[in-house]
C-alpha cells in the first residue's frame, strides 16, 4: 500500500471530491492533534485545484456527550477547538465549518438510518466490544454495565455526519477505518432498501502523517495526560511560550550523560522533531545525537523548532478565545452553509421512506 491511500480501494475519477473531518469537543488541542489532523487537513483544503471539490469541517459536540458529562468541559473545548482551526489557517469562506449540533437534520437522519441498520453491525463496533470485554473481566458484572445507547449506536450518528453531505473521502487514523466501513454498509443497506441517495465514502489515511509520542513515551493522548498543549492555557498572566518550553522540558529521557553518543531513533525528542523539521535539519540533529548532545540542549532545539511554526498562529488563537462572539458568528455562517446541503438531503431521504406531504397545498 502507498503512503497515502483510500480504503477500500477506489478508482480515482473526475467527480468532485467531498472531504469531511470532525473533531470531538472533549479536550484542548495538543501537538498530536495539530500534526495528525489539523495541519494536514488545512493543507489539503488549501491545495485543492478543483473548484467543485468541497471540504466540511465540524465540531462533533453531540459525539462528545457520549464520553463526557461535564457541560463546562464540552463548552470550553468547543471554543478552543474552533479557535485552533481558524488560527491555524482554516478559511471559513472556502470550506464549510460548522458545529454538529447546529444542523438538526443530522440527528434526524441518524434515526432514519437506525431503522435500517442491523443491530449485529453495531455489536461488532470496536468501542462497544472493548467496553463489553472490560466488563467481562470483572466478577458479577453485567456485560453491558455502564454502556449507554449513545456509545452503542454512535457509529450510526457518525454515518449520518458523513452521509448527510455525501462525503467521498473521510481522513481518519487506521484505528478509525471501521467507522467509515460501517458508514458504507449503512449507506448500501439504505440505498438497496429504498433509493440510491447516499455516496459510499472511503476512509483516507496517510502513513506520512506522524502519530506523536507523548511526554512519557506512550502515544500522545489526553487520556494518558502526556500531551504537549498546542497553544497553552488561555491565561493572560501566563507566557504561552514558557508553557510550551516547560512541557517540552518534561519529556522523559534516559540517563545518558552529555557527550555520550545517543540513539536518535530511540528518542521521543527526535521523533517529535521529525514532524516539524526538514531533511537537512534532521540530518544535522542526528549528527548531534551521535556526537553526544545533552538532553537539555536537544529539548531546546525541539522547542525552538516547534515554536517557530506555531508562534504565528498563537496571537490569532488568543484573540479568538477572548472574542467568542466572533467565533459564534463564524460558526453560525458555517451552519447555514451546511444546512443548505442538509435540508435538501433530508427532504430526499424522508420522501424515499414515505414521509412526504399528502397533497400539494395552494
Amino acid at each position: 500500500m502507498s503512503a497515502s491511500e483510500t480504503h477500500p480501494n477506489q478508482t480515482e475519477t473526475n467527480q468532485p471530491r467531498r472531504t469531511l473531518t470532525g473533531v470531538t469537543t472533549t479536550g484542548i488541542p495538543h501537538l498530536g492533534n495539530y500534526v495528525g489532523a489539523i495541519r494536514p487537513a488545512i493543507q489539503s483544503s488549501q491545495n485543492s485545484t478543483n473548484e467543485e471539490d468541497k471540504s466540511f469541517f465540524f465540531l462533533a459536540d453531540y459525539h462528545s456527550i457520549i464520553k463526557c458529562s461535564d457541560p463546562k468541559q464540552v463548552h470550553e473545548s468547543t471554543k478552543a477547538i474552533a479557535a485552533t482551526w481558524l488560527a491555524c489557517g482554516l478559511d471559513p469562506e472556502k470550506v464549510v465549518f460548522y458545529r454538529q449540533s447546529d444542523v438538526p437534520e443530522i440527528p434526524e437522519l441518524a434515526w432514519i438510518l437506525n431503522c435500517s441498520c442491523a443491530k449485529g453491525l453495531m455489536n461488532r463496533a470496536h468501542a462497544y466490544k472493548a467496553a463489553v470485554d472490560a466488563n467481562n473481566e470483572k466478577a458479577d458484572v453485567d456485560p453491558d454495565h455502564g454502556i449507554t445507547m449513545g456509545l452503542f449506536g454512535y457509529p450510526v450518528l457518525m454515518a449520518a455526519d458523513i452521509l448527510m453531505f455525501n462525503a467521498t473521502h473521510v481522513p481518519v487514523g487506521r484505528d478509525q477505518i471501521q467507522h467509515v466501513e460501517m458508514a458504507r454498509d449503512i449507506a448500501g443497506t439504505f440505498n438497496h432498501k429504498y433509493k440510491p441517495l447516499f455516496t459510499q465514502p472511503s476512509a483516507v489515511f496517510d502513513d506520512n502523517v506522524a502519530l506523536l509520542t507523548g511526554l512519557d513515551g506512550r502515544k500522545m493522548s489526553k487520556s494518558y495526560g502526556n500531551t504537549i498543549p498546542l497553544f497553552g492555557e488561555y491565561n493572560p498572566q501566563v507566557d504561552p511560550e514558557k508553557q510550551l518550553r516547560k512541557a517540552i522540558m518534561q519529556i522523559v529521557t534516559n540517563s545518558q550523560a552529555p557527550e555520550e553518543p545517543k540513539d536518535a531513533d530511540d528518542s521521543v525528542i527526535f521523533e517529535i522533531y521529525k514532524a516539524f523539521a526538514t531533511p537537512d535539519e534532521l540530518a544535522d540533529l542526528r549528527s548531534q545525537f551521535e556526537a553526544g548532545i545533552a538532553w537539555g540542549d536537544a529539548k531546546q532545539i525541539l522547542f525552538e523548532k516547534i515554536n517557530s511554526e506555531i508562534a504565528p498562529f498563537r496571537e490569532r488563537y488568543f484573540e479568538l478565545m477572548a472574542n467568542p462572539k466572533e467565533l459564534e458568528e463564524i460558526l453560525m455562517m458555517g451552519a447555514e452553509k451546511a444546512r443548505r446541503h442538509s435540508r435538501k438531503q433530508l427532504d430526499k431521504t424522508r420522501r424515499a421512506i414515505g414521509i412526504k406531504p399528502l397533497a400539494k397545498l395552494k
